[in-house]
């Protein structure tokens, strides 16, 4: 989440108006993240029962065609029992508003905090709720192409140019060029699919204690391979802040909460060094493209690719394969 986009008070008034929600009493811009703005809203509640929601604009990297596929989801999740945030419609029952030519949508609020040092029960909770969603998208009529695979890597890649990595780090290109063509060569395409969330961080996972209350920021959800999905969380969730240090508790953890609801094949299994390696390049390069391209007058917290390129050295090491085979 972030803030590019900045709405003043009477914007948010006359917007918060069109939902069955009470008046807007507050309004408080969220920082982190690096693709939308959202804003923390409260408001006197429908019933007079003080109420918080969540406000996203839509700015890059999210099609406004994309979003009856992401906000029909949570819809769908949740009334499925997911722990994922409803959407608020308008009066009108519309998911979704348009101020001038930027989408939004007012979301569920969910309690919970994030964590910044999982625990393993932690993880084992974040893979079951995981593999949950998995199982309860299976009758979820949407469907969206994965728009930030291999290809968008490749595309990043390009955008970044040679110079632009190593700018960012003198080892950086060589790595990329390395990999790309080698993952493109080997993707277990025939695999198992879901609807997949994609970008399953700890920030877009509220919890109290060791229990899941919110699985948040579906905004790169599309239907992909569902191991996938595990290997993103994986690299999200099993590593330090700078990629330097993998904690194996958590690995081990996270895929036994996964496989107690949704065991995977031996094909999956076998899958997983490369669909991981495909995950720390995905977010190795939009992080890249990221750093060299957000405005310096964003209010947005810039994350280094290198965080991800060393994930990526790691997952590539054949020395490491061994995490991910059946305990």
């Amino acid at each position: 989440m972030a803030v590019y986009t900045h709405l003043g008070a009477e914007d948010l008034a006359a917007l918060i108006i069109h939902f069955d929600v009470g008046e807007l009493t507050s309004a408080k811009g969220i920082a982190e993240g690096v693709s939308n703005s959202n804003w923390l809203i409260e408001t006197t509640g429908k019933d007079g029962t003080p109420a918080r929601f969540i406000l996203t604009m839509y700015e890059f990297r999210i099609e406004v065609t994309d979003l009856p596929f992401f906000l029909s989801l949570l819809d769908h999740l949740a009334a499925k029992g997911c722990p994922v945030p409803r959407t608020i419609h308008d009066r009108g029952g519309a998911l979704y508003r348009m101020i001038g030519d930027k989408a939004v949508a007012l979301i569920e609020f969910l309690p919970g905090v994030s964590v910044s040092h999982p625990t393993p029960d932690q993880a084992r909770a974040v893979g079951r709720a995981l593999a949950q969603m998995h199982m309860a998208s299976a009758d979820f009529a949407g469907s969206r192409e994965n728009a930030m695979g291999l290809a968008e890597s490749r595309r990043l890649a390009e955008a970044c140019g040679h110079g632009g990595m190593t700018q960012i780090d003198p080892a950086l290109a060589d790595l990329v060029d390395r990999e790309l063509p080698l993952l493109e060569a080997a993707w277990p395409a025939a695999l198992p699919r879901a609807v997949i969330h994609a970008d399953l961080f700890p920030d877009n996972v509220l919890m109290l204690g060791s229990t899941v209350t919110g699985l948040i920021d579906f905004y790169f959800a599309c239907t992909d391979i569902a191991a996938y999905d595990i290997a993103v969380t994986h690299a999200a969730w099993c590593f330090d802040a700078q990629g330097g240090n993998f904690n194996l508790a958590i690995s081990a953890a996270l895929l036994e909460g996964y496989e107690a609801l949704r065991p995977l094949s031996a094909a999956e299994r076998t899958a997983l060094p490369v669909l991981a390696r495909a995950a720390a390049l995905r977010f190795t390069m939009s992080r890249a493209f990221d750093w060299l391209n957000t405005p310096a007058d964003a209010l947005v917290v810039r994350k280094s690719p290198m965080a991800f390129a060393r994930r990526l050295q790691f997952y590539a090491d054949p020395v490491n394969a061994g995490i991910f085979a059946s305990s």
